[in-house]
């Protein structure tokens, strides 16, 4: 798979001055049965949807993808505002002559770039319409009155997407048709450990145990629709440790980050008490890093 990834590479260079948009990804995602499989759908010219819930590692997987054929990467973010014109782009003025200015799907598609499509199912009909077109198998995007772009072959879109948040909706069977589906698992305990060790190599094993098992208590509760689906935050976990690295006090930083996301006072009290369970008070940088 390493040799077909680096032909791939080489077969399709592009401009220098797009290189900065290759990801230079902060987490390295683990899953290797997921990667693998995203990694063949790319090399067989598939588009791909990953479907899960929050902190499945959706946008980290998208990014090591980028990294790892080295492919410029532009990320579109899904919400009630987004049109056609945002997505493939508008008349604009230069030099008091109209031209026409490209959106980030159209400049990856001539590019040969990755565009990731964050959140696809919160799109409105306008945006879908385009998607449709973009993604048929003819690979063209027809622009009225402008050119008709021949999507690069190197271009693949990567699209993710939650169940059951508010404001999404249910896609389509012809829009699902144009994309293989990856399932996200969640994150298992020892990957999440492994990750957690490598962004602070000098953690207590004994915190770093404790922080864990506590991420899967939110999950717990949440699964059980104790508390909301928001809860368990991975994003909230780092930020918590990177504020106690910074000197504050391990579960005020938990409640800073994780529990004042919540504005249920019944959900408030539960996560409370279970950072309360999980930890002694009074656990500051020393105790975690011990440097």
């Amino acid at each position: 798979m390493e040799d077909k990834i680096l032909k791939f590479i080489e077969e399709n260079p592009f401009d220098e001055k797009y290189k900065n948009r290759i990801s230079k990804p902060h987490f390295k995602y683990h899953g290797d049965k997921i990667l693998k499989q995203a990694i063949s759908a790319i090399l067989a010219g598939k588009n791909i949807l990953l479907v899960g819930e929050k902190s499945t590692g959706k946008n980290v997987l998208a990014e090591n993808l980028s990294y790892i054929f080295k492919r410029p990467m532009w990320n579109i973010s899904f919400h009630v505002n987004v049109d056609s014109s945002i997505l493939i782009g508008d008349e604009t003025l230069k030099d008091g002559n109209v031209i026409f200015k490209d959106g980030p799907i159209s400049t990856a598609s001539k590019v040969g770039g990755f565009a990731v499509l964050d959140e696809i199912n919160m799109a409105k009909n306008e945006a879908m319409s385009v998607l449709h077109s973009t993604l048929d198998y003819r690979r063209i995007i027809d622009i009225p009155g402008y050119d008709l772009i021949k999507i690069h072959p190197a271009t693949r879109f990567i699209a993710t997407m939650n169940y059951g948040y508010e404001g999404t909706r249910d896609l389509n069977e012809a829009l699902l048709s144009r994309f293989v589906i990856i399932k996200m698992p969640t994150i298992e305990r020892d990957e999440l450990a492994e990750l957690i060790r490598e962004e602070y190599q000098f953690i207590n094993e004994r915190y770093l145990k404790d922080i864990v098992n506590f991420f899967y208590d939110l999950k717990l509760k949440s699964e059980s629709n104790e508390i909301s689906e928001y809860a368990p935050d991975l994003r909230g976990i780092f930020d918590a440790i990177d504020l106690a690295r910074e000197g504050l006090e391990l579960t005020e930083a938990l409640n800073l980050t994780i529990t004042n996301k919540i504005f249920d006072v019944f959900e408030e009290d539960l996560i409370m008490d279970l950072i309360k369970s999980r930890f002694e008070s009074e656990i500051y940088y020393l105790d975690l890093f011990g440097k």
